[in-house]
């Protein structure tokens, strides 16, 4: 039989390693907890039933009202209310919504407000402390800690895209926890709270504070994200060798062409179901996220050449990307 070892057990190094962890949680909590929020949030839904709406965490960006939180928070709301941690209840307006990064950006009318710094998540590596702050189940200001389990992780986003640069962690989170700070001893952010998977235990998602970074600049800029499509509905699939190693194509699969866009530039551009899509502008499309990758906004309205297989014939068409449009 296991004897469990006391706090009054423990040798000095051990307690002083405790104590030097305890110390680091809870001074990085007191940095950043006064930023942090509860966000509750009314449906747009049309039916009454529907109404309901839900809650999430966010955290202020910005002294004069500017607050990150997910897009799947916020998306669609009727209204918007923000509970501080010093009690204020604001009233909260949506400025960017992107559900491609699952982020989205606030503004409440309230200044010289506690504030969090985005940190360089490039410079995060495994095993570094992680602490979790939000309002899981309604208990706003809970506080949960471990470590950065895995970097460079990809989650699908609610529209269906690949969140690429996302930070795995084993912080608990629970519902509520959505949009709440991941943050470093020194109280930056190094992620967004995102997600968990069920029904699994310490596995944790949060949006790398780098690419929050970059959508925030551009949602306060347009309040969205512009990317450009092609309008196909895309399945991976293998290339047959025969015909890979005639055309001497470096890669072993493509993007099948499963459904078509009405009037979509794809269309235009002469594909049909049952091509398989191998590169746009010479960059191979292995695969679909590979393709949603190259759809960025530089693209819109600039021609391209899309490169792919007909049956066995290996084709060139010239493609002119559009905007993606908004959603509703």
């Amino acid at each position: 039989m296991v004897a469990l070892l006391s706090a009054a057990d423990a040798s000095p190094a051990d307690a002083a390693l405790i104590d030097a962890y305890s110390s680091a949680v809870s001074g990085a909590v007191a940095a950043a907890h006064p930023a942090v929020v509860h966000i509750e949030v009314s449906s747009s839904a049309k039916t009454t039933e529907d109404r309901s709406g839900g809650s999430g965490s966010g955290f202020f960006i910005s002294p004069d009202g500017l607050l990150l939180t997910n897009s799947h928070v916020v998306h669609g709301a009727r209204e918007l209310k923000v509970f501080l941690a010093d009690g204020r209840k604001l009233m909260a307006d949506l400025v960017g919504d992107d559900p491609d990064t699952d982020l989205a950006v606030l503004r409440v009318s309230a200044d010289e407000l506690s504030h969090l710094v985005l940190a360089d998540s490039d410079a995060v590596r495994p095993g570094q402390i992680a602490i979790a702050i939000g309002s899981p189940m309604g208990f706003q200001q809970t506080v949960t800690a471990g470590i950065v389990s895995g970097l460079g992780r990809s989650l699908r986003g609610a529209s269906g895209r690949l969140i690429d640069n996302v930070i795995q962690t084993d912080a608990a989170l629970n519902p509520g926890n959505s949009g709440g700070p991941l943050v470093n001893t020194r109280g930056e952010v190094i992620g967004v709270n995102t997600a968990i998977i069920r029904p699994a235990q310490g596995i944790c998602f949060a949006i790398a504070s780098n690419t929050a970074r970059w959508v925030v600049a551009w949602l306060i800029k347009d309040g969205r994200i512009r990317r450009s499509f092609i309008g196909v509905a895309g399945q991976n699939v293998p290339l047959i060798r025969k015909v890979a190693r005639y055309h001497q194509l470096k890669q072993d699969t493509g993007v099948l062409v499963a459904g078509l866009e009405p009037n979509s530039p794809a269309g235009r551009a002469g594909l049909v179901e049952g091509d398989i899509v191998l590169a746009l502008d010479d960059t191979p499309t292995p695969a679909v996220d590979a393709l949603h990758k190259l759809l960025t906004a530089d693209r819109i309205g600039e021609r391209a050449i899309v490169t792919f297989l007909r049956g066995v014939e290996l084709r060139r068409h010239a493609i002119i990307p559009l905007e993606t449009p908004v959603r509703g």
